[in-house]
């Protein structure tokens, strides 16, 4: 049995598609990330396992349970901790896990030790008596994540877990996930638009973008299928040869894959430093002048930009998109 299965999954709000026909399989234990841009249908498929957003089609299974018909089996075996913070600011550490534990149902003999255990493995055991209100942005979280293991969830959900968060602040919650992953052996199932988290965390990755999934795959095997290397240059000077200059690069031993954006032309290959000093020889064939030129490792950046064909969208587009998104919910 998986811990999550969903097969052909829709879910549209009015003329809004948000997520448009998935399908996935995550193992039991695995840390299994969603990554793509903000309006891609991450959050919108979290919902929906987690109960709180019916699809418009399809079937969804966690822990074996249909996310519909057995919503309430579904939920006593997660945990779900939103992209917000939901913790109560004017009530101490230890009173939101106790107000959590109450609500999750946890037996009473039990409660104080789960908080107690808890609490020392967020390292939260020494602030446990103070209110939330004095609490930094990263021990809330730590807070939050907290609240949603303390019934021993055989799935836990998180939500964009290290959102706007400064980068030291996320790479310490990224160790208190793996601490996590590690105590519990528990599924995890996290979205982000991090690239970094995602590639740290994952065990294996989903690459949505407009409510599909271009791909799903262990992050090093995308990066390795990509090629060894990374190579990115720029024209100085352009003219009408241009794509046949970049046909024939193409053409080049070693050259797996080329992708283009406005000046920037993105080359991978195995063997990079064979291939540019090709390059180099073909532009000067036709005229072309590069401008500068770099070799680097590919990096899931790489892999997103060559699934998609773009960069991650700008905060532009994502918040036209979340606005219409959240306009279709509230219509709903």
């Amino acid at each position: 049995m998986y811990a999550i299965e969903i097969n052909s999954l829709t879910k549209k709000f009015q003329k809004l598609t948000a997520v448009d026909n998935i399908s996935l399989k995550v193992d039991e234990g695995e840390i299994f990330g969603f990554l793509g841009p903000n309006g891609a249908g991450k959050s919108t498929t979290m919902m929906i396992l987690t109960t709180l957003l019916k699809p418009t089609s399809g079937v969804a299974l966690v822990s074996g349970f249909n996310v519909v018909s057995q919503a309430k089996k579904v939920r006593e075996n997660i945990g779900y901790v939103q992209q917000e913070i939901s913790v109560d600011e004017y009530l101490t550490g230890r009173e939101n896990l106790q107000l959590q534990a109450r609500l999750n149902h946890i037996p009473k003999n039990q409660i104080e030790k789960r908080i107690d255990d808890i609490l020392e493995l967020i390292e939260l055991s020494e602030k446990q008596n103070q209110a939330v209100i004095s609490y930094s942005g990263g021990m809330r979280k730590r807070l939050d994540l907290a609240g949603g293991l303390l019934h021993h969830p055989k799935v836990l959900f998180l939500d964009e877990p290290t959102v706007g968060l400064d980068i030291q602040t996320r790479r310490r919650i990224w160790e208190y996930i793996k601490t996590i992953h590690k105590e519990y052996g528990m599924t995890i199932f996290l979205s982000t638009h991090y690239m970094e988290e995602a590639d740290r965390l994952c065990n294996r990755i989903g690459i949505i973008d407009y409510g599909k999934i271009q791909v799903i795959d262990s992050p090093q095997t995308m990066k390795n299928a990509l090629g060894n290397e990374v190579i990115v240059f720029t024209f100085e000077n352009q003219n009408e040869k241009r794509d046949i200059l970049i046909d024939k690069i193409n053409e080049i031993e070693f050259v797996k894959e080329i992708s283009k954006k406005d000046e920037q032309v993105t080359v991978f290959s195995s063997k990079g430093t064979e291939v540019i000093p090709k390059i180099f020889q073909l532009s000067s064939n036709y005229g072309i002048k590069i401008k500068s030129i770099s070799l680097t490792q590919p990096t899931l950046d790489d892999v997103f930009i060559s699934y998609t064909g773009r960069e991650l969208r700008d905060d532009n587009e994502n918040y036209n998109q979340r606005r219409e998104h959240a306009k279709m919910m509230r219509l709903k």
